[in-house]
């Protein structure tokens, strides 16, 4: 005996068998809109349901199955056919969308139903540690896997099959959050930040079914930094391709973050793997994005930060500079190898005295900027398109000038504690006439005190400079704007 073949069929309006009329019942029991339907098919299981009922209402009286169809889809005033006879051939004419819709679900357990509202769950104390590897990995996995898309299902591994039950699964969170939880498992960052495992977060607090989504950054396409590879989970299943930055339509809503259970470094800003995000190549000495202070560098220094230093100088071609080393002590190769680079990047002056503030040091650890040249080379390169007319100060954040009789910045090495200098007592006395002073309780004197460290990052933070910016310690910036 053959055994049939069954295939998915599409159920005509006007046949009376038993197999049609079921089919157009279950379309007609589909998801409604407000659970993720599409409109356009909640039109047509509207229809069939109208269409249902009319046939089922006039077959027995032998009406037609033209006067059922024209009975239950009236025409549209404005166009003439039928409702479902519009919806059918508009999604036949359609292309798909770029921007598929979003719409999210709540937060949940693994396995489980909606938890009884959005956002209700809440960040464990104890995130579970994760790299970047293994973030990019696990969400290949369902790329791979074509994992559908639904708001209502969930895939073996325990996780809701829309796009934040997606980033729940590669953050290895405890259970599945929506766009409006996300964040709280994030820090957030700036998008030239962006690196591999960070994610890119839209949430529309006013109809959060309406385009919310989220997508996790993969790397940039190229060095323009216009486009990256999304990883993502939509319509019709988990997908990765290159993607506008930030999205197909909502682009500026989109805030990045960055996972706090990071492994890759203590605060969540390691630097992880780099996908290209400069002129210069990558460093490999492991050293982390967050600036580790002027304190740790200049003479008497002595310290790791010194030695990482010197091998991300080495790499961008100051290897002429050292004799032996790098090593942890601060020395004057280290000095002119680190002012060789800023001069590299078109910086002069004060942002090129030789001492690594917070944007040499990322330039380093990023592979930003121009690498220094070749001995005999003549000249530096020019001023790197991100560096700015000026370039940026090795403290602080634009370039403000100061007046020809401002003392020049005599280098972080005299701010640190237990140093005594005229400096020092410089420093105070310009806080002060600044109306900085308010935490000494006596002086302001030679020696420097956790009152000069306490009185210069309040200064800073008048500037609206934040984190390393202001540590308390000055550098260039801090001092140019101070004797401004």
């Amino acid at each position: 005996m053959t055994v049939p073949v069954f295939e998915e069929y599409e159920p005509a309006l006007d046949c009376p068998c038993a197999g049609c009329a079921e089919r157009r019942r279950d379309l007609a029991r589909g998801l409604p809109v407000r659970a993720g339907g599409h409109p356009a098919a909640h039109g047509v299981r509207r229809a069939l349901v109208l269409a249902t009922a009319a046939g089922v209402a006039l077959g027995a009286t032998g009406v037609g199955a033209d006067s059922a169809r024209a009975a239950a889809v009236p025409a549209s005033p404005q166009t003439g056919p039928s409702r479902l006879d519009t919806a059918a051939q508009g999604a036949a004419a359609l292309p798909a969308a770029p921007d598929p819709d979003t719409p999210q679900g709540g937060s949940a357990p693994l396995h489980g139903r909606p938890l009884p509202g959005p956002g209700s769950s809440h960040p464990s104390a104890e995130l579970r540690k994760s790299t970047r590897a293994d973030i990019i990995n696990r969400a290949k996995r369902w790329v791979n896997a074509e994992v559908p898309y639904s708001m209502e299902k969930y895939w073996s591994d325990g996780y809701r099959q829309d796009c934040s039950g997606y980033v729940s699964m590669a953050w290895n969170l405890a259970g599945n959050e929506w766009t409006g939880s996300l964040a709280q498992f994030g820090v957030r960052i700036e998008r030239e930040e962006l690196q591999p495992g960070d994610i890119l977060l839209f949430h529309n607090p006013a109809d959060p079914n309406k385009g919310s989504h989220v997508t996790i950054f993969g790397g940039w396409t190229d060095y323009t930094h216009t486009s990256y590879m999304a990883y993502e989970q939509t319509k019709p299943h988990t997908r990765s391709q290159a993607t506008p930055m930030a999205y197909w339509s909502n682009s500026s809503r989109y805030v990045p973050y960055r996972y706090k259970g990071l492994a890759d470094g203590s605060d969540g800003k390691g630097p992880g793997p780099d996908t290209g995000t400069g002129t210069g190549k990558p460093t490999g000495t492991g050293a982390s994005a967050t600036y580790p202070g002027a304190s740790a560098f200049g003479p008497g220094a002595n310290n790791k930060y010194v030695t990482q230093l010197g091998r991300m100088l080495v790499e961008r071609g100051g290897k002429r500079f050292y004799t032996q080393g790098p090593g942890p002590r601060w020395s004057d190769a280290d000095r002119r190898a680190t002012q060789a680079f800023q001069r590299a990047q078109g910086w002069r002056g004060p942002d090129a005295d030789g001492l690594p503030g917070p944007d040499t040091w990322r330039y380093l650890v990023k592979g930003l900027g121009k690498n220094i040249p070749a001995a005999g080379a003549g000249g530096s390169p020019g001023v790197s398109a991100s560096a700015g007319a000026h370039g940026p100060s090795a403290q602080g954040g634009s370039g403000a000038q100061v007046s020809a009789g401002a003392p020049g910045y005599p280098g972080g090495a005299y701010f640190r504690p237990g140093r005594s200098s005229a400096h020092v007592a410089e420093l105070g006395g310009q806080l002060v006439r600044k109306g900085f002073g308010k935490h000494y309780s006596t002086g302001p004197g030679p020696r420097w005190t956790e009152a000069d460290r306490r009185n210069v990052e309040a200064f800073q933070r008048a500037q609206g400079w934040r984190g390393a910016d202001a540590d308390g310690y000055p550098g260039p910036q801090t001092w140019r704007r101070l004797f401004a």
